[in-house]
């Protein structure tokens, strides 16, 4: 009878450790899926900001485009004037 309670006890105590093992296992996932939630985050992140500095060129590049024409009229301008000016 003796062996069979420490039959049973040892059958017991595996059982028991199997579960720590399952947990540690579920930890284990748990902790890789935040590594991976975070590293898809930070991609997405500096996704998101190269999209913003994209857009933050182009809007620079068509202000220098509206400073060109506009220094462009300018210049007809000026010379409209001048020979207006020397044509008296």
């Amino acid at each position: 009878m003796k062996k069979i309670a420490l039959t049973i006890a040892a059958v017991a105590t595996l059982g028991l450790a199997a579960c720590n093992g399952a947990d540690t296992t579920e930890a284990n996932t748990a902790e890789a899926n935040t590594v991976d939630t975070t590293t898809e985050a930070t991609v997405d992140t500096n996704a998101a900001t190269a999209d913003a500095n994209a857009i933050t060129a182009a809007e620079n590049a068509l202000d220098a485009a509206g400073n060109a024409i506009e220094n462009g009229a300018e210049a007809v301008e000026n010379v409209a004037e001048n020979v207006s000016a020397n044509a008296q």
